[in-house]
């Protein structure tokens, strides 16, 4: 063999390639050299053990896509001993499991490993295969290994290419991703590169943007604020390397006026020359979800003032006793003091803490209601103080509770009185210490909350009868608020009525007649045991049946009876009455009870005359 006409042979064929015509160039022109039938480059992939040819030359032609694993086969040793094989002959004998060297009619082999840097890591091989024997010529043995050297530095070359191409990809995606414009501008102030969010702000193309002066995007005076920030940036000096502009710039797009921009600076030198990458934000749908932020911040102090002037005013009534109560919530509101309102069903004790929250000064935080009545007792703690996730059974994920929710404001425990007594308990030591343990924590939650109780039950006489812990009792009752039942106040009828009735025919799209004065006194002479509630859907059933525009209220009440809810004061002139009297009155309404019972089926007259007289009569 002449070596060097080889060598020279080999070169010219490959010096002018690179990638994978180099492979292909190589594996051809080795093959030529040396005489061989085949002659072919592989990468190697460690995790599988295989071998995937980079090009493989055959008999005068390629074979395309030719891979292997390479257990069994001559390759193997040259990968894993890192090192030249050379079989001259035999080979099929050597590797009887290599069905490929058996069809190839393969003698002879002569392979070597394709080496990274550190001399270790295998990253591929150099072989060439012949169907006649391969003497021991060092001349050959000195080609293969120039070429497997030339071949490791490409492989090695087009790795780091696809390193870097796949890092580009990357950065690219990762510019093209983000919703801010991302430019790079050199030293003249021309843009070179322009990610895809700058197309969009700008309703640019990138080709229109690339190359194009600051003044594409941006006017004059912020090109000139721009400038003069960049010339402050030092690109050696971490702490100046970058800056975030004050105020804002315009910006200028083809279909419209100028709109407002952030901008970032950052300097940078590469090569010798100085460039500045550019983040630039359209501060637009900012400025545009502050106005939002703005105006439904005005709506919610108007809709809070609706509410309270709603609350306000829901506190119908001129009487005496309603005086009382508007002068009680007057001095205790502005205050923290806890305050028990209690008042028959129905009598508005929700519209009273309504008001104590919106005259004190919690009103702008949150008023948090909790029916104690209407919580079942085994869900009632986690409730009030929530739970953590996974404290029992069902509790899927965290919960907050409603003493966390009212952190700041105020919270309404209506129906106080239906507490278990194993929670009410826990409730005086949030009251006196203002600190809980939601279920299934271990630490400690404080908080700053301001409680309005209401109830219609008589807590001093439960607290006697042991349902109601006593000292519970005289925590809420700091300032008691007595709510007068409607019949206490017969004289704000007639102006609760017109207003329900304003209210519904309203809500109702109807037009309505004043209310007579009749009627009015009719509704005077009603006790209402439901209290407000029963008049304000009362006069909702009234309006709903009023035919032309007349409400009428037969049917819809009971006449009143000579004892209902009568005054046992009323003959006394204030004065306290004997036990006989007391008897006497207690006769006298049974006697009213059974004769409005059973009129229709007794004689008439009064049954009084069928019934022994009492001897204390």
């Amino acid at each position: 063999m002449d070596q060097e006409a080889a060598l020279r042979h080999v070169l010219e064929g490959t010096s002018a390639q690179t990638g994978r015509p180099f492979f292909r160039a190589l594996v051809r022109h080795l093959s030529q050299a040396l005489g061989t039938s085949a002659a072919w480059v592989t990468e190697f992939d460690p995790q599988q053990q295989r071998l995937s040819a980079l090009a493989f030359w055959l008999a005068d032609a390629f074979v395309e896509k030719y891979e292997y694993l390479i257990a069994g086969t001559p390759c193997a040793a040259v990968v894993n001993n890192r090192d030249l094989l050379h079989i001259p002959d035999n080979i099929v004998e050597l590797y009887p499991g290599d069905n490929d060297l058996r069809r190839l009619g393969a003698v002879s082999f002569l392979g070597l490993p394709l080496l990274d840097t550190d001399e270790q890591t295998v990253l591929g091989h150099l072989a060439v295969l012949d169907s006649r024997s391969i003497p021991a010529d060092e001349r050959a043995l000195a080609i293969m290994r120039i070429f497997a050297a030339r071949a490791s530095a490409e492989l090695r070359r087009m790795r780091v290419e696809g390193q870097v191409a796949d890092q580009a990809q990357r950065l690219g995606r990762l510019l093209d991703g983000a919703m801010d414009a991302v430019l790079e501008v050199d030293s003249r102030g021309r843009i070179t590169v322009a990610n895809r969010a700058a197309e969009r702000i700008f309703d640019l193309q990138r080709s229109d943007l690339e190359g194009a002066p600051l003044e594409t995007i941006l006017d004059e005076a912020s090109v000139r604020l721009l400038s003069q920030a960049c010339d402050r940036l030092d690109p050696r000096d971490p702490a100046t390397r970058s800056a975030l502009l004050p105020g804002t710039l315009n910006g200028l797009r083809r279909d419209g006026p100028p709109f407002p921009i952030e901008a970032t600076a950052a300097c940078y030198t590469t090569g010798g020359h100085r460039f500045y990458t550019l983040i630039l934000r359209d501060v637009r749908p900012r400025i545009a979800a502050e106005q939002t932020i703005q105006a439904l911040a005005a709506e919610r102090e108007y809709l809070r003032e609706q509410l309270d002037e709603t609350a306000s005013r829901d506190l119908l009534g001129s009487s005496r006793a309603m005086q009382r109560l508007r002068e009680q919530i007057h001095q205790v509101a502005p205050t923290d003091a806890t305050v028990l309102i209690h008042g028959e069903t129905g009598t508005g004790k929700e519209l009273v803490a309504r008001a104590l929250h919106a005259a004190g000064k919690r009103a702008h935080q949150p008023l948090i209601r909790v029916n104690c009545a209407a919580i079942p007792a085994a869900l009632m703690e986690s409730e009030f103080y929530g739970h953590e996730r996974g404290s029992f059974t069902g509790a899927t994920q965290k919960r907050v509770g409603r003493f966390a929710l009212a952190d700041g404001g105020t919270i309404f425990l209506d129906e106080v009185g239906e507490l278990p007594l194993e929670l009410q308990a826990k409730l005086l030591r949030v009251l006196q210490e203002g600190e809980f343990e939601p279920v299934g924590s271990s630490e400690m939650q404080k908080v700053d909350v301001r409680v309005i109780a209401a109830t219609n039950r008589d807590l001093s006489q439960s607290a006697r009868d042991g349902t109601f812990r006593e000292d519970l009792y005289y925590r809420l009752n700091v300032f008691p608020i007595y709510v007068p039942p409607l019949r206490e106040r017969s004289g704000d009828i007639a102006a609760l009525a017109q207003e329900f009735a304003r209210r519904c025919a309203l809500k109702l799209g109807r037009r309505l007649e004043p209310i007579s004065t009749e009627t009015l006194d009719q509704l005077a002479r009603y006790p209402w045991p439901g209290n407000v509630r029963e008049l304000q859907n009362v006069i909702e059933r009234a309006v709903i049946t009023a035919g032309g525009g007349r409400l009428r209220f037969d049917g819809l009440i009971a006449p009143p009876t000579a004892t209902a809810f009568a005054d046992p004061t009323a003959n006394t002139n204030g004065r306290v009455m004997t036990l006989a009297e007391l008897q006497a009155l207690e006769r006298n309404n049974l006697l009213a009870a059974l004769n409005a019972t059973l009129a229709t089926a007794a004689p008439p007259g009064c049954l009084a005359c069928h019934l022994p007289p009492s001897p204390r009569a």
